[in-house]
């Protein structure tokens, strides 16, 4: 049971740390692909199921399309191409065969492809295809479509969940008769997007719009939330995209109108993937393990005995507290392996984040109580194990807001403002998080910023109001303050 490295010490490390040793993943033995075991899978399970509940009830519906995309298709529209192409993993030829000269397999070179195929790094071109065959009026409009799947980008720098080569994610296709739709569709998602990662992920996020630099190539504008980590580094936790008529054009994607016109549909994408693990880690956990908000915890509540004599009657009475526990629908697991000490579970558990632990011993018995443990706060309670039906549910939702809410308070002491560069580079290497600073609105500024300090431009806030200032670098007129932060 060697504890984890301290936050204070080696961030990295801890991080590390923490994926492997709660169970959430390994790496696999392949530079930027990692093995997702079954307790960090259950994760992603559950917080699959409530986005999908949320995307499902807001009129989209699941798809999937093929993994490998045709190269002629792919590299239809231009500046997609120019970005994407960077980090992208083609298939070539179709099988192996057995070198004649040496026992080993090689590629056959009689089976390589008419067209190259590209696994994808993300599907706006094979979907636009289809589009093609699927839209011949404004009466096939909207077409509302989400996909969970997986995606594979070449990355140059991996770290397990919150930047690897193979990702599972989720993205969202849509096509629309107008423009205003469009527009209106790419900021519901956002808002969709919010609602998941502060009502069941527990984090904080800023909703912003990302400079034209730094948009996803393709599309008109780019939305986005961000969230500060405990280390002061900003996650990207979602983006949604308004491609315009950028990707209908490139594939000829027409509809006629109400008025019996051709024009060009108007199409958006967005998605969210396991990143998002990576963020829950960073966000809530402590030197201990993983602290996760219940909500999304793949065990809800964990019963621990604490066998000295009385075995059956503890049994029977666990028994009793999981079938009142299951009534109100928490998920609950019994722990009555007697192979491992009762301290061995409580640091097994406390690693992997449960939000309440219950122990039963000889004492809670003999009382009628039970002695409950809550991780976020450590605090422990002892109760009569009948009280638990009206008290679990209730506590439950107490640890989620604790929970929210100290990551809300960490979040909004460092979001800051700054007037001067070389305040801004003390505040950016001192505490981190969201700095707001004026920006002259050029490319050359924002890389400058960032070679001198590792920020970057994280967003241009939505909801912040105009204000005229001076850039804090080259002293050109700024017309609004956006958040700067290192980065993951």
């Amino acid at each position: 049971m060697n504890p984890l490295t301290k936050r204070s010490e080696n961030y990295s490390k801890w991080y590390n740390e923490i994926v492997i040793k709660s169970g959430l993943a390994e790496f696999s033995g392949i530079r930027g692909f990692m093995i997702i075991k079954p307790y960090g899978y259950s994760l992603w399970e559950i917080m699959k199921k409530e986005l999908d509940n949320m995307l499902k009830n807001t009129g989209h519906q699941n798809i999937y399309f093929p993994l490998l995309i045709p190269k002629s298709s792919f590299l239809k529209e231009k500046k997609h191409t120019e970005i994407c192409s960077e980090g992208c993993a083609i298939v070539t030829h179709s099988r192996l065969k057995k070198n004649s000269d040496r026992d080993e397999l090689i590629i056959d070179p009689k089976s390589k492809l008419q067209e190259e195929l590209i696994i994808r790094p993300t599907s706006e071109s094979i979907i636009c295809t289809t589009y093609k065959r699927w839209i011949q009026s404004y009466r096939d409009l909207p077409i509302l479509l989400n996909q969970w799947g997986n995606a594979l980008r070449w990355e140059m720098r991996t770290k397990l969940f919150i930047r690897t080569t193979e990702f599972l994610w989720q993205e969202g296709h849509t096509a629309h008769s107008t423009e205003k739709e469009a527009i209106e569709e790419t900021k519901k998602i956002l808002n969709i997007y919010t609602d998941f990662s502060e009502k069941f992920m527990a984090i904080p996020v800023l909703q912003g719009i990302k400079p034209y630099m730094d948009k996803f190539f393709g599309s008109e504008k780019t939305y986005c939330i961000e969230a500060i980590m405990q280390d002061g580094k900003a996650l990207q936790i979602g983006t949604s995209h308004f491609l315009g008529q950028n990707f209908s054009k490139a594939f000829d994607v027409k509809f006629t109108n109400f008025y019996g016109k051709k024009e060009y549909v108007w199409t958006t994408s967005w998605g969210v993937s396991t990143r998002l693990i990576g963020g829950l880690i960073m966000s809530h956990s402590d030197d201990k393990g993983l602290i996760l908000p219940p909500k999304i915890a793949p065990i809800q509540i964990i019963i621990i005995p604490i066998y000295k004599n009385k075995k059956n009657v503890i049994d029977e009475m666990a028994k009793k507290i999981i079938n009142i526990l299951e009534k109100k629908k928490i998920r609950v697991k019994y722990d009555n392996r007697i192979i491992c000490t009762p301290g061995s579970k409580f640091y097994e558990y406390e690693m992997k984040g449960i939000p309440i632990r219950i122990n039963i011993g000889p004492n809670e018995i003999k009382k009628k109580k039970v002695e409950l443990f809550r991780r976020d706060t450590y605090e422990k309670i002892s109760i009569s194990y009948r009280d638990l039906q009206n008290l679990i549910p209730k506590l439950l939702d107490d640890i989620q807001k604790n929970i929210y809410q100290k990551a809300f308070n960490r979040t909004k002491k460092i979001m800051i403002k700054s007037d001067h560069y070389d305040d801004f580079k003390k505040k950016i290497n001192d505490s981190g998080g969201f700095v707001f600073a004026h920006w002259d609105g050029t490319k050359n500024t924002g890389k400058k910023i960032q070679e001198e300090t590792e920020a970057t431009i994280r967003c241009i806030p939505i909801f912040s109001e105009k204000e005229k200032g001076i850039c804090i670098y080259s002293g050109n007129p700024s017309s609004q303050r956006v958040v700067f932060s290192k980065s993951y």
